[in-house]
Parts: structure tokens; C-alpha cells; sequence
């Protein structure tokens, strides 16, 4: 059996780890995975070093089609997963979450009628000025196999008129949902030790345990709107006064603060020695740094 993997952002990079982990220790003979990067995330530190990191195949192909607006992204991703796909041939793709990489797969296999296998299914804020919540509604609505982490997200399918226990064949039309666990968990279970042994952050920034505060800032709603982005990082500051603040700092969010913020706020930012702002982090580092966390 052939499928093909689809990643693009880096948390679908982590979640990915452990299906082709267990591709690999248990139907290595039974299961070949292509795996596909959309370069949603195109920054080395944003994606290269996952690969490395979590022990992850390097891709077969690589789209590179790097930042864009919206619909600029996602076409040029759906016309380099079809080409893919067609040369591929298939038997399932297999998506994950909600981005643009996420939509942009589920359409192009659709539209050639390859089966949709959707891990995180059933996800919902009920929020539809959320890009995320279009990629991930649409998405559901076109797979045969649809995998929820929770039982609120296999209850959201139930109530959207998904049957609870169909019988195969399966297919778009006809399709199976599962409450079946969240492969994060796995992958924490799976590199927690790892992270502990091989994580050098808190040494590196001379950070202490249980003696600092963990935030991270990403969401367009917050990094896109100068009042908001603005008022955050008053709070933080304000927090930053008793308390130490470790921020890896998404390079979206970099970017925005430099465009955002005035420079008297940017200049007190720089100068809070409380408020540290660090370059984005791998997997193990990030699961180190919660781990020692007192707050996230």
C-alpha cells in the first residue's frame, strides 16, 4: 500500500513523527509513505531541523512555495500536490490539522477522487473568521477516514451528520470517524527522555527551573492587529516586572513587531532583561522548556 504524507507547517511536521515511526517499526513491508513538504514553513529553524530531530525521512518532494496571501499559497499548492499525486498514484493521502497545506491537499486529492485520510478531525472554535476552521471544516467534509483526537471533536462530526458506525467500503461519500487519541501525546510520551538527555536550552540562556514563565504568540488575530499585538506585550512587560519571561519568538511575529509597535514599546521590550525573546525552537527544546516551565 502507498500513501502520501503532506506537511507544510512545522506542528504537522512533529505530528507526523509518530505515524511514520510506527511505518517503520511495524509495516515497514506492508506500508510505503511519500512524504511531501509544501514549505508553508520555510525558515531552516521553522522546519529543516525537525527532520533531523525527530528522526523524520527527509521528503520526496519539496514545493517550496514559502509565504503568500491565502489563495496565492494554496493554489500554488494544490497544482504541486496533483502533479504529485497523479505521478504518485496512491492509495490514500493522509492530512493533518488545519492549514493551508491541509486544504490545499484535501481539494487537489478530492477533485481526483484519492481517499482523504484526516488526522485531528472533528476540531472546532465555531469561529469561521479563523482560517483555520474553513481549512479544517472543508477538509473533514471531503475525507473517507476521519480520526479525532477527542471525544468533543467525534460528537462535532456526529452533530454535522457524520455516522458513527458505518460499515466499509469506505469513501467520501460514505466515510468512517474514530475517536482515536492524539498522536501529540504519543509524541510526548516518545520524547520527553530524549528532550531531558539531549536538550541543551536552559543551560544555553542560563534559564532555571520552575522560575520562568513560557508564552508563545502566532495567531494572526493577535500578530496582525497593532492594538492587540501591542496590548500583549504591555501585559508581558507588566508580568516581566517579577517574574521571568522565555518567549520563542515565530519569525511571523518577529516581523510583525518590527512593523506594529512603536519604537518606544520596542525600545522597552529590547530593554526588559525579564522579557526573553529567543529564536524559534526545536521540538525537544520546546518539550524541555515546558517540562521546566512554573506557567505556560
Amino acid at each position: 500500500m502507498k500513501i502520501v504524507t503532506i506537511i507544510g507547517a512545522r506542528p504537522q511536521i512533529i505530528k507526523a513523527a509518530a505515524l511514520s515511526r510506527a511505518i517503520k517499526n511495524h509495516f515497514q513491508q506492508q506500508i510505503e509513505e511519500i512524504l511531501v513538504h509544501t514549505g508553508q514553513h520555510y525558515d531552516a529553524n521553522m522546519s529543516e531541523v525537525f527532520f533531523t530531530e525527530l528522526q523524520i525521512p527527509k521528503p520526496h518532494y519539496n514545493l517550496g512555495v514559502g509565504s503568500g496571501k491565502h489563495g496565492e499559497q494554496t493554489a500554488k499548492m494544490i497544482s504541486g500536490i496533483e502533479n504529485i499525486l497523479l505521478e504518485e498514484n496512491p492509495q490514500a493521502i493522509v492530512l493533518y490539522g488545519d492549514t493551508n497545506s491541509t486544504l490545499a491537499a484535501a481539494i487537489a486529492a478530492s477533485k481526483i477522487h484519492i481517499p482523504v485520510v484526516h488526522i485531528e478531525a472533528g476540531l472546532r472554535s465555531y469561529n469561521k473568521s479563523m482560517p483555520e476552521e474553513i481549512n479544517r471544516i472543508m477538509c473533514d467534509h471531503v475525507s473517507t477516514l476521519l480520526f479525532s483526537p477527542t471525544a468533543t471533536g467525534f460528537n462535532n462530526l456526529l452533530k454535522e451528520g457524520f455516522k458513527k458506525d458505518q460499515n466499509p467500503p469506505f469513501s467520501a461519500n460514505h466515510p468512517k470517524i474514530v475517536h482515536c487519541g492524539d498522536v501529540m501525546y504519543d509524541n510526548s510520551l516518545y520524547f520527553s527522555e530524549l528532550a531531558k538527555t539531549n536538550s541543551k536550552i536552559l543551560e544555553k540562556y542560563n534559564i532555571q527551573h520552575n522560575d520562568f514563565v513560557l508564552g508563545t504568540i502566532h495567531r494572526d488575530h493577535n500578530t496582525d492587529d497593532s492594538q492587540r499585538l501591542a496590548a500583549i506585550f504591555e501585559a508581558l512587560l507588566e508580568i516581566a516586572k517579577d517574574q521571568m519571561i522565555v518567549l520563542p519568538l515565530h519569525p511571523r511575529t518577529a516581523k510583525k513587531m518590527k512593523e506594529m509597535l512603536q519604537d518606544a514599546l520596542l525600545e522597552e521590550i529590547e530593554n526588559q532583561e525579564n522579557l526573553l525573546l529567543i529564536p524559534p525552537v526545536s521540538f525537544l527544546d520546546m518539550v524541555m522548556l515546558e517540562s521546566a516551565a512554573s506557567l505556560i
